[in-house]
């Protein structure tokens, strides 16, 4: 059986929060394999403990990517300040193809486009894919996922962070389908009850109120703040608020655009114009809404570089949803080279930290081998790009570790999930509940 299909069938995806299917990444042919061990949302620290622990395994994923899609070339990015994780894997990469190239501590470094720039000097082609210029890139986990995938071992668990306003902020090895609530309590509970969650981190993530939420295979941990911090405030509040806000008060300084990561690297993407969209209809919104069709959803626009606190980010959302409706197509042109300020205006991840009222929960983090035994998972069924799983259990059934509880359709994009223990089948719908057999 080729590595393709076995990743296919231990259902692989992205697991620093894409979620796109690993198996058709191997099914390209490219020059270089690039391991993204950036991690640059402020407090999460899975990939930082995934590097560390499980070394070999990244190495080797890394290896058997290069050898399924023909890649000369393999490179783990890891930022300088993560030393722990620099020594472990460079134990690791002795006597392989396999090298690391160091990062700085920047916003967003693991972005793929501009980490497939730091690695290789290229720049992919807007609208593009890494594999445009020749690269395959990977979660560091993803790879490790891959190497077990070539051993025949399911994706059931994963590593995530807990951080923020909890006792005890830690990562941990957690059983995918655990529920959000279980596992702060493994972090020794909430510093605040009104407290919710940032899952996938501050910048990018999503705010849920819901404690039940269930880990998926894409989640790279949560960041726990109370209802009160600024920040989450600013989240909480309705996109129509944020529409209004900024149509009165935007006064075109051109700050977000400037700091803007993909306009630094050439891309068209300005999301102060973006922001005129908002005072305009038909044609005249079209028209403003192209500055945001390159545009990465990274938030410091609206996080750290507005000095007005307004929703440009939020407003390029928006804007990129009104022209996948309309079907646009990027036309324009390709840049050729970075803009000249591109390095001295990246952002320090220290100066992020301040800007975002984050300091006091800034503390040393490791995984910790917690033996977690929840009694309840819930296992969505769609975990990552592409269509839900097709059941292949019904209530009552008892299912083994390992077990496939789906399957997708043939000649449709998604990853199958698998019962990370022996449990009973307690319902399907939407999600598979299962009830830990004790």
């Amino acid at each position: 059986m080729s590595l393709t299909e076995q990743v296919r069938l231990a259902g692989v995806v992205g697991a620093g929060g894409g979620g796109f299917p690993a198996h058709i990444k191997l099914s390209a042919k490219a020059e270089i394999v690039i391991a993204n061990g950036a991690e640059c949302e402020p407090l999460l620290h899975k990939d930082a403990a995934v590097m560390e622990h499980q070394a070999q395994q990244v190495v080797r994923g890394v290896e058997l990517t290069m050898q399924a899609v023909g890649a000369t070339q393999g490179v783990i990015g890891i930022k300088a300040k993560k030393k722990q994780a620099i020594e472990a894997i460079g134990a690791a990469c002795s006597g392989t193809q396999v090298r690391i190239h160091l990062l700085g501590d920047y916003y967003p470094a693991g972005d793929e486009y501009d980490l497939v720039h730091t690695v290789t000097g290229r720049l992919i082609p807007p609208q593009g894919i890494p594999i445009q210029v020749g690269a395959v890139v990977q979660n560091v986990e993803t790879l490790v996922n891959i190497a077990a995938a070539a051993e025949g071992r399911p994706v059931t668990h994963k590593i995530i962070t807990l951080a923020g306003a909890v006792r005890h902020p830690v990562s941990l090895r957690v059983p995918i389908g655990m529920l959000y609530r279980d596992a702060i309590a493994a972090a020794g509970g909430m510093l605040a009850e009104d407290s919710v969650l940032c899952i996938g981190g501050l910048m990018m993530g999503r705010i849920s109120e819901n404690l039940d939420t269930p880990i998926t295979k894409t989640d790279t941990g949560a960041i726990v703040l109370p209802r009160s911090h600024p920040v989450v405030q600013r989240k909480l509040k309705p996109a129509s608020v944020q529409a209004r806000i900024g149509k009165s008060a935007c006064d075109q300084c051109r700050y977000c655009t400037e700091f803007c990561p993909r306009y630094l690297l050439g891309y068209a993407v300005e999301p102060h114009q973006v922001m005129r969209s908002l005072a305009f209809t038909a044609t005249g919104e079209a028209h403003w809404n192209q500055y945001a069709a390159l545009c990465c959803a990274c938030g410091l626009c609206s996080l750290y570089a507005c000095p007005e606190s307004l929703y440009p980010k939020e407003a390029c959302d928006a804007s990129k949803q009104a022209l996948r409706a309309m079907d646009f197509k990027w036309s324009g042109a390709a840049p050729t080279q970075p803009h000249p300020m591109h390095d001295g205006r990246r952002t320090p991840i220290q100066s992020l930290m301040r800007k975002l009222s984050l300091e006091e929960y800034d503390h040393h983090v490791v995984l910790e081998d917690l033996q977690l035994q929840p009694d309840l998972l819930v296992l969505p069924l769609k975990q990552g790009a592409g269509v839900p799983n097709v059941p292949r259990v019904k209530a009552g059934d008892r299912v083994r570790a390992g077990q496939p509880l789906g399957e997708i359709p043939t000649g449709q994009m998604g990853s199958i999930i698998h019962a990370p223990v022996a449990a009973l089948v307690e319902s399907v719908n939407e999600n598979i509940t299962l009830k830990i057999i004790p």
